[in-house]
């Protein structure tokens, strides 16, 4: 992992104790409710190796539902985010999970409300910078840092030149972009982050093209 800078390393402006195991947790819990676009009814967070060790002593818990709030590294309200939660009708679940993860700080996270469903995975990897792995089902590498745009499509030709296109022509520059399927020619998920955030029109007019299946964005 390449730090930009010194503060990367030293973590965000945050309620503590830890960047890894508390800014981490929030940056996680503020993603996955933008990628949800809802308040969710129902939350489990599945926890793994170190989180499951030490996610209460170092508040990951309250700091992931805190962020799935919409609330900051260094919101004075993230240690009665389990309240407030409660609170909000949103029944909220920890699990410890025994299997070994390939990074130490792992967590799962599924939201529902409703009929709608969102499952991702994610890593904290050190001074409040997190990744996420796993988007219902599919690979994933989205740090949430950019502006993004997350396309299901059917695995076809011409999908992905198609939104590259639309992309170019409206001068907005691709920083990364990872494609994934579960199956070959079934549904795969592009992530583009991009240097700009991306226009309700534009993302309109990929919706529109032909094999696009739903279109998620992340803009700052």
């Amino acid at each position: 992992m390449k730090y930009r800078s010194v503060f990367d390393i030293i973590g965000p402006v945050m309620v503590g104790p830890s960047s890894s195991h508390t800014a981490g947790p929030v940056r996680i819990g503020q993603i996955a409710r933008r990628l949800f676009d809802a308040q969710p009814e129902k939350v489990v967070v599945r926890l793994y190796g170190s989180f499951a060790e030490t996610y209460k002593g170092h508040a990951s818990d309250v700091a992931v539902i805190g962020g799935i709030l919409n609330y900051e590294t260094d919101d004075p309200r993230i240690p009665e985010s389990l309240v407030t939660a409660m609170d909000l009708g949103i029944d909220v679940t920890f699990l410890k999970e025994e299997a070994i993860p390939e990074h130490p700080n792992t967590m799962k996270i599924s939201m529902t409300k409703g009929d709608d469903k969102l499952d991702i995975a994610a890593i904290s990897i050190g001074g409040g910078v997190v990744r996420i792995t796993e988007l219902n089902g599919f690979p994933l590498k989205l740090s949430g840092e950019n502006p993004a745009i997350l396309v299901f499509h059917k695995d076809v030709y011409g999908v992905i030149a198609g939104v590259a296109s639309n992309l170019a022509m409206n001068k907005i520059n691709i920083s990364g972009m990872n494609v994934s399927r579960i199956e070959k020619g079934d549904v795969a998920l592009m992530t583009i982050e991009t240097d700009q955030p991306v226009s309700h029109n534009l993302i309109n007019a990929i919706t529109k093209m032909e094999n696009i299946i739903r279109v998620i964005t992340l803009n700052e």
